[in-house]
This record gives C-alpha cells, sequence and structure tokens, in this order.
C-alpha cells in the first residue's frame, strides 16, 4: 500500500485522503472487542495503562487478517505508527512498530489524519509551555530549541500562550492519574509525528507547505535563496510588538510575567526584568558573582573577533584565577578545560565554565530564589493589567479599517520592474527603434 505525497495538494490530496480512509478502516478492524488485537492493563512505571498492546501482537493480526508475509506487515504496521493510529508507550522518538514485546496503544480519533486540522505554531507552543510547567523547565534537548524559538516569534501574544499552557495543565491534573498518563501519551505521539525530532521527518506534510521532498537534499539554486528572501521580506514586513521590550521600562511588572519566571531559570534570565529582580537578590546573599560570570561569557560571544584575547584574559582575571576580586567555584576539570583553551581564546572558550555556573544556578540559586522575601515581594507588587472590553460594533470597525500589507512577492516584482526600467534608462539609444517610434507617433 503506497501513501503518496502532498507535493501536488489538487492532485494527490483526494487519492491519499481516501487512502487513509481505508487504513482507518483497517484500524477500527484492529480494535474490536472479540476480532482485534489482544489488549490487556499494563503498568507504567506505577500507573496502571489499560488497553495495551505488544508489538508482536499487532505484527500477528495484520498477518493473519490481511494475508500478507512479515516483512510486509512490518511495513505496514511502521506506517500506521509513523502516521499516529498507533503510538508507543516507551519509546516516543521511534515511530517504528517493534516486533517483540514493546508497548504500543492506539490513538484516539480526535487526533487521526483524517480530521486535517492543521497543526499549528500556536498549538505547538501552547504544548511546550505547558510541558515545561509540568517538568519545571526540563524538556528534551530539541524541544527546548523549538521552545526558545517559538518564545523570540510570538514574543507579541506569549501570554496568551502561557495563559492557555496554565489552564490545560489545571484540567489535567483533575483528571484521574491513569486518564492523564494516557492524554500526556497521546497528546506527545501526537507532536512527535508532526514536529518531528532532528534527523527524522514528519510523514504528514501538507500540501504546498511542504517545499522539499525530505527524503533528497535541495540543491541551493537561485530559486531557493529567492525564496528565503522573501521569507526574510516577509517577518520583517510584519507588524510585531516585543513584550519583553515594551514592558521592560515598567518598573512594575504583570502578575503573569512574574509568575512565568517560576517555570524554569532560562525564563527568569531571558527576561531583563527578572535578571535585574535575581541580581538583587544575589547581591543580599552576597553570591553576584556566578551570574556576573555568566553574563560576562554571554557577552563575549557577541564581540568582535579582534578583541576575543584581550576580552577573555580580562574575565580569567576577573572570575578564574585564584585569589580573583570576584572568584567563582568551578570544578577542576572544567578549569582545565577552560586554561587550555584560553591559549587560543575565541568567543566560545567559556563555555564549559559558562554551563557549570549555569548549572549550578539553576539547581540551587533559582529555588531559593523562588523562596525568598524579594521574589514573594515582587509577586505582592504585580499588576493585573485591565483587559480591553470593545464592542462588536467597534470590533467590525476595526475589522473594516485594518488594511493588509502589500505581499512581500508584489513588492520584489514590483523592485524587478523598477531595475529593468532604470538599467533600459541608462543603456544606449537604438536611433532605428526611436526613429519607428516617432512615425507611427505621427501617423495618430
Amino acid at each position: 500500500m503506497t501513501i503518496r505525497s502532498d507535493r501536488d495538494h489538487g492532485q494527490h490530496y483526494r487519492p491519499r485522503m481516501a487512502c487513509l480512509k481505508k487504513v482507518e478502516a483497517i484500524v477500527v478492524q484492529m480494535q474490536h472487542p472479540t476480532n482485534g488485537v489482544e489488549r490487556s492493563e499494563q503498568k507504567l512505571n506505577i500507573t496502571t495503562i489499560p488497553h495495551v498492546m505488544a508489538g508482536q501482537d499487532i505484527l500477528a493480526w495484520i498477518v493473519n487478517h490481511m494475508k500478507i508475509t512479515n516483512e510486509e506487515a512490518q511495513a505496514f504496521g511502521t506506517m500506521l505508527v509513523a502516521y499516529g493510529y498507533i503510538y508507543p508507550l516507551q519509546d516516543h522518538r521511534k515511530l517504528v512498530l517493534k516486533p517483540d514485546g514493546s508497548l504500543y496503544r492506539f490513538q484516539t480519533p480526535y487526533f487521526w489524519p483524517v480530521q486535517k486540522w492543521r497543526a499549528e505554531d500556536t498549538d505547538y507552543a501552547i504544548y511546550l509551555a505547558k510541558r515545561n510547567i509540568r517538568k519545571k523547565g526540563i524538556l528534551d534537548v530539541y524541544e527546548q530549541e523549538e521552545y526558545s524559538k517559538l518564545h523570540k516569534w510570538m514574543n507579541h501574544k506569549w501570554d496568551f500562550i502561557v495563559m492557555q499552557a496554565k489552564e490545560q495543565y489545571r484540567a489535567g491534573k483533575e483528571r484521574k492519574k491513569p486518564d492523564r498518563v494516557v492524554f500526556d501519551c497521546q497528546e506527545r505521539a501526537y507532536w512527535i509525528v508532526h514536529r518531528p525530532p532532528p534527523q527524522t521527518h514528519s510523514a504528514m506534510d501538507y500540501g504546498m507547505d511542504r517545499h522539499i521532498d525530505p527524503n533528497t537534499e535541495e540543491k541551493k539554486t537561485c530559486e531557493y535563496y529567492r525564496r528565503i528572501i522573501i521569507y526574510t521580506q516577509q517577518a520583517v514586513m510584519r507588524s510585531k510588538v516585543k513584550s519583553s521590550v515594551s514592558l521592560g521600562a515598567v518598573d512594575v511588572p504583570t502578575k503573569m510575567r512574574v509568575e512565568r519566571w517560576s517555570f524554569s531559570f532560562f525564563e527568569l534570565l531571558n527576561d531583563p526584568r527578572g535578571r535585574t529582580d535575581f541580581k538583587v537578590f544575589l547581591k543580599k546573599e552576597f553570591s553576584g558573582e556566578n551570574l556576573a560570570f555568566w553574563e560576562a561569557a554571554e557577552e563575549m560571544k557577541w564581540d568582535a573577533a579582534s578583541s576575543m584575547s584581550e576580552k577573555a584574559e580580562s574575565i580569567f582575571k576577573t572570575f578564574l584565577v585564584p585569589g580573583a576580586p570576584r572568584w567563582i567555584n568551578i570544578d577542576g576539570r572544567t578549569m582545565g578545560l577552560t586554561v587550555k583553551g584560553l591559549e587560543h581564546p575565541h568567543r566560545y572558550v567559556l563555555d564549559a565554565a559558562q554551563n557549570h555556573i549555569f548549572m549550578l544556578m539553576k539547581k540551587d540559586t533559582f529555588y531559593r530564589y523562588l523562596k525568598s522575601p524579594v521574589y514573594k515581594d515582587v509577586q505582592k507588587k504585580a499588576i493585573s493589567p485591565t483587559p480591553h472590553n470593545f464592542t462588536d460594533a467597534q470590533l467590525q470597525q476595526n475589522s473594516r479599517n485594518r488594511r493588509p500589507s502589500i505581499h512581500p512577492i508584489i513588492t520584489w516584482q514590483q523592485e524587478q520592474e523598477e531595475k529593468a526600467k532604470a538599467a533600459a534608462a541608462a543603456g544606449p539609444v537604438d536611433l532605428k527603434k526611436l526613429k519607428e517610434m516617432t512615425s507611427k507617433l505621427d501617423r495618430k
């Protein structure tokens, strides 16, 4: 059975969905209470999960009911996992069907591809924010990177994303623990399919949004770079508001902003107002040298290449050399790596020491700060902004007055036309064509 891609949306979309509906009919048969795949209750850590299947039982059912070989059944079962009809309970990141005792469950129909609802960046940001709250800032490496990117891209509505994540987290805590674990697994399985980890690709690419074939490398042609330029122009022209900048000048932060600092140490350091408040706490504890070193190492990454040696030597004398005025405590192995790197300094030479200090602050100082009077005092003084109460008439008037900006592709075409006109005007004059045009005008 072949599932075709959505590259040509008009030609392949309908056959693909028709094929997926046949697949879903088979999945429904697999869930039949008597003739379906054998399911039972299994313990996952300390929680009992219902309706769990083994990979070998799924493979045996496919072989017996579809009358195909083991190799074909293995390929079909892996396709069911890759498209999210069945999800693994133990190894989430490997979307394959293992022919052994590995545990799987059927995905709820709400997350089936036939629903055709797009995996939006806003939904993914809410999911990562909720997972960040539940895991207390401990995400997978690729999830942390995606979380940071989405935080930068959606800074103008990050308060809304955090609010939605908190509401979903509270609603989840009201469920029974087995139901909560099952829903968390279902949701994570969905995002593993639609936002796969690096070195993998999703089977659920969408229509015209899919620019490349994931199995082949795109050649770096002029068209490739032109598309990047247009995308950059579009990003520059899009209106956005940086809440971290606009709110940074406000003395009293909002309650939601202060609560966000407690989600993770990264959130605290990434907010200028939060970092300033953290410095106040460190000053009272006489331990501000750790954050000062972290900031100095961070600034060094953005300095000019010609000043690397001077900057590295200054930081080493201030924080690392024995008897330094603001000496920090790092282990011998990290100190050895740093001293060896300083023989040929570059902008990332202090990464090992910086990461070591970051983890020290995250595991110890950060949690003491959250329990300190400094943070509690900021929480008490935090304000709740008054929401805008627009009437329906005002919203309609605003929508009528709103004008779409010029599309970047149109802007690019206009620029090309202007360049062509300028080149034609600067070129030599063709006397023959000029005479022909003059004679035509005279006849008219």
